[in-house]
């Protein structure tokens, strides 16, 4: 058995799954009529709606099997979102990546497999749609092309997940995608025992380019901030709009240090957009964090809330400093 490559944008796909919040829910009719429909319009036993995850594929839709998840290295789906097209193997059994996998030398003991990758609105490939038998066979164009079409249908449901999951203006994770992805790395931090900091911002003056030049210039506003968030923290930190002028950040296996790191990043980053910008739409903001430890048990709501307090004392402190300059 060959195992499928993790890709090298690996984490931010696991990262863009995990902000649908689809992960663990329970089964919806939106999903499992599709499955429904490609069983019986291939004749086939088994069709799976497969999302995977980090180290594991994990079924929100399953027609022919009893298990909600797999091992990600026994999975025929992590060869398949390596690719953009529907990716087929007529025999299992006679496939070297595949031919002593559990799931072909014993039960199920599926041959073939068919999968079509399923893409966020970011081009991320998150699973499949795929259909699996027990004997050996081959699709025909006209077949492909099928799978496809029931695939984007299982996209679009996606889609208006993601849509509700996602800020429409920054495309970072709105607050409900915050969360929920924020409750994953927060597990998975728990699991490995790291610790982590969440990053509580909120841009100063910002009620004034609203007032003074406009909306559009609020939201050009917004958009740097964002892309500037984007572009100078980790790809593993997870980052938000919550709503208004107010951002977050999520650093996993970060420590004081690494905030600060990373605050240092973004306030040379900002510095050097406000000098090509003008003065009356420079960007300014505030800041505040709170910790989190393996050993803290808390959750986001009370980092969320911590961090915000946080934030609000630096924003008072840096007023009274305003005035006495002045």
């Amino acid at each position: 058995m060959i195992p499928a490559p993790v890709p090298a944008d690996d984490a931010r796909r696991v990262r863009a799954l995990h902000a649908l919040g689809v992960l663990d829910t329970a089964p919806e009719e939106r999903f499992d009529r599709v499955t429904r429909l490609a069983r019986r319009m291939f004749q086939v036993p088994i069709a799976l709606v497969s999302l995977v995850d980090a180290e594991r594929q994990w079924f929100k839709s399953r027609q022919g099997v009893d298990a909600q998840e797999l091992p990600r290295d026994v999975s025929f789906c992590g060869h398949a979102i390596l690719q953009d097209v529907v990716m087929e193997v007529p025999d299992l059994a006679d496939d070297q990546r595949f031919h002593d996998n559990p799931l072909v030398a014993g039960a199920p003991h599926v041959r073939f497999y068919a999968g079509a990758p399923l893409t966020d609105a970011q081009g991320h490939r998150l699973g499949t749609l795929c259909i699996l038998d027990h004997q050996p066979r081959r699709l025909s164009t006209e077949d492909r092309a099928l799978l496809g079409d029931l695939a984007d249908m299982v996209r679009e449901e996606l889609l208006a997940t993601q849509a509700a999951t996602t800020d429409h203006l920054t495309q970072l994770s709105n607050r409900r995608g915050f969360e929920a992805l924020g409750e994953h790395v927060l597990a998975v931090c728990r699991r490995l025992n790291m610790p982590a900091r969440l990053l509580y911002l909120d841009l100063d003056g910002f009620k004034q380019i609203n007032d003074q030049l406009g909306h559009a210039e609020g939201d050009a506003a917004l958009v740097r901030f964002a892309d500037a968030l984007r572009g100078t923290f980790r790809a593993a930190d997870v980052c938000a709009r919550l709503g208004g002028d107010e951002f977050a950040v999520l650093m996993s296996h970060a420590d004081d240090r690494a905030v600060k790191a990373g605050l240092g990043r973004l306030e040379e980053t900002i510095r050097r957009g406000n000098a090509q910008t003008p003065p009356a739409v420079a960007l300014r903001y505030s800041t505040g964090w709170a910790r989190w430890s393996p050993q803290d048990g808390g959750d986001m709501h009370a980092l969320l809330r911590d961090a915000d307090r946080a934030m609000y004392r630096h924003k008072r402190q840096r007023g009274r400093e305003d005035v006495r300059a002045h």
